[in-house]
């Protein structure tokens, strides 16, 4: 899969996950981060959403403000 389409698939995940507004946000964020990290290191950015994914999968959400 494309590293643009693991980032649409991401960013799609966080966006449906049934988990108060705080974690989705926090998600959000993570994911943002991801996506901005591809413009500048391509392998890192692949790593963190390596992370990013396996934690959604495995339902390791960030704790609520």
């Amino acid at each position: 899969m494309r590293p643009v389409d693991r980032l649409k698939e991401a960013h799609t995940k966080v966006r449906t996950l049934q988990v108060p507004e705080d974690v989705r946000t926090a998600l959000s964020r993570k994911s943002l981060v991801v996506t901005a990290g591809a413009k500048h290191d391509l392998a890192d950015a692949a790593r963190r959403l390596d992370r990013l994914m396996k934690d959604l999968d495995e339902g390791r959400f960030p704790e609520g403000d």
